[in-house]
């Protein structure tokens, strides 16, 4: 993954078969305080005008049709959405609305789309193969659910990249969540410490993706990249994953 930015906007930027992602920072919005300052997050408490016009200077930066970017509201679960057409409704444009698309993860096969997450700790995690590309939202309890074998399947992937998330070094777990991936190896865990990438990197291999590569960034420890919901005590922005086609 390579460093990118446009003005004051700064992302990680990854190249895969046919698609590239971007895994954005905390760099280049008009947030203020615990908001501070390219919050793309709705329901956090921050102020929901200066969240779209960060939202916009995100899209403009990477040069992404904000109408072809699918969101919604993430549940921690398992469900991946598809979407082929853009939508001047979107939840992205509009915000989620009255009723809606509760997944943890979107698809699509069209050129113009970008299937996008929110997370302040959790994992983006972007997908691509012959069925398309994916943008799956991974913390402990989506992995143990199965997102990322439903995510591969969803676009039958042979390539993964795995955003910026919490580290083995900051996230400390109890028992009932270590004993959720056992069989993965007994180094996904160093005591109650477990490496939430090493994980996912595991289950997309157990998925047949055979070519992921690991951002190796703690959203905890680099407090001046990135949102932190443990970090932060809960108060704070998101960033996010996104991925669209590319000519190879």
């Amino acid at each position: 993954m390579d460093w990118r930015s446009s003005g004051e906007v700064r992302w990680l930027e990854a190249e895969l078969p046919g698609a590239r992602a971007a895994f954005t920072t905390r760099l280049g919005g008009l947030s203020r305080g615990a908001f501070a300052s390219l919050n793309l997050g709705l329901l956090t408490g921050d102020d929901a005008p200066m969240v779209h016009a960060n939202r916009a200077a995100m899209t403009g930066a990477l040069g992404v049709d904000p109408a072809g970017v699918i969101s919604g509201m993430q549940v921690h679960g398992a469900g991946i959405g598809r979407r082929e057409q853009p939508n001047p409704e979107s939840a992205w444009l509009r915000g989620a609305g009255e009723d809606p698309d509760l997944f943890d993860g979107w698809a699509t096969s069209a050129g113009g789309m970008a299937p996008l997450v929110y997370v302040a700790d959790c994992l983006p995690v972007a997908l691509t193969g012959p069925g398309g590309v994916a943008m799956i939202h991974c913390g402990w309890r989506g992995l143990a659910a199965g997102i990322v074998e439903r995510g591969a399947h969803e676009v039958e992937a042979t390539a993964a990249a795995i955003g910026p998330g919490i580290g083995r070094c900051c996230f400390e777990v109890g028992q009932e969540v270590l004993a959720e991936f056992t069989g993965l190896g007994d180094d996904v865990a160093d005591g109650r410490m477990l490496d939430l990438a090493l994980v996912c990197e595991r289950l997309l291999r157990k998925a047949g993706v055979e070519n992921v590569e690991t951002a190796g960034l703690c959203t905890s420890c680099e407090s001046e990249l990135f949102f932190s919901h443990r970090r932060d005590g809960g108060v704070t922005g998101r960033q996010a994953g996104l991925v669209w086609t590319w000519p190879s």
